[in-house]
């Protein structure tokens, strides 16, 4: 795996559904692996990232971003977040 490459790994339900579908809205390059049970496996070079806005449009109501945090399972990259944006990348 490239130094470049990341991912996050999202639980595959119906309370990730937002934080997934912002992914790929978002991050149109990124890659979905849905070969894990009960699991979505996203990867990108360089960068992957949501907004608050884009997730709690996608939901329906406002979300906290924080809520990510009870369907992630696992993670490469650094985390830059804050209540308005989830960011993974190498920089």
């Amino acid at each position: 795996m490239s130094k470049d490459k990341l991912f996050i790994i999202l639980q595959n339900t119906e309370d990730a559904r937002p934080f997934t579908e912002a992914f790929e809205q978002e991050n149109p390059n990124a890659v979905f692996k849905y070969d894990q049970p009960g699991m979505i496996r996203i990867e990108n070079n360089g960068f992957l990232g949501i907004t608050k806005e884009v997730v709690s449009e996608l939901a329906g109501h406002e979300v906290e971003l924080q809520e990510l945090h009870l369907v992630l399972v696992s993670l490469s990259g650094h985390v830059d977040e804050d209540d308005d944006y989830f960011r993974l990348s190498w920089n």
